[in-house]
């Protein structure tokens, strides 16, 4: 790991697509990189498909704030593209966006979807990635949030083996089918990033 490492991501998505389960493992991938860590989130209200946010912030020196600065963001990782596009005031101009796909449609008046494509298309470093569809084709359909996080893993400042053990750590309760499904989408979701 480099010495000179300062990333700062925000999760966002529908309550119930895994956002805090991706913010988990990032978090502990980072701890167990020897990075410093801050954290902060804004549950919605998952039962009617309320927002959720995260703020992650990790490097190598000291964190004093936990939230990321308009402008700032390394990278928005979204489990939705409205949800993505929602936060790109926080886009560094460098940054990085990479989304889900297919809309989660939860509101009566919500944009024609080649509307929000072509509002994403507006920053140079956009990732769409059909994380829904790789997770199917595995039969592990609640897996799309590790299919987006490998996406987003060719982005980071973090070695791969540390995501996976955070999968490790995360899941683990669940038994091993449950952890070795998850390490398949997420190296699917890095694979189709990759092409």
């Amino acid at each position: 790991m480099a010495d000179n490492v300062k990333y700062d991501v925000i999760l966002s998505g529908v309550g119930g697509q895994g956002v805090l389960s991706i913010a988990a493992i990032i978090g502990i991938a980072a701890v167990n990189s020897g990075l410093h860590l801050k954290q902060a989130e804004v549950h919605g209200m998952s039962q009617r498909g309320g927002a959720v946010e995260s703020h992650l912030r990790y490097g190598s020196r000291p964190i004093y704030s936990d939230l990321v600065p308009h402008g700032k963001a390394d990278m928005i990782l979204s489990m939705e593209p409205m949800e993505g596009l929602r936060y790109v005031g926080f886009l560094s101009a460098d940054g990085v966006i990479v989304t889900e796909k297919t809309p989660f449609i939860n509101i009566p008046d919500y944009p024609e979807i080649d509307t929000v494509y072509g509002a994403l298309e507006q920053y140079p470093h956009v990732t769409l990635i059909d994380a829904q569809g790789i997770a199917k084709a595995m039969r592990a359909a609640r897996s799309s949030n590790m299919v987006l996080l490998g996406a987003a893993s060719v982005y980071m400042p973090l070695e791969l083996a540390q995501l996976e053990a955070g999968i490790r750590e995360v899941f683990g309760r669940k038994g091993e089918k449950v952890v070795a499904s998850n390490l398949e989408a997420l190296h699917r979701g890095r694979e189709a990033a990759q092409d």
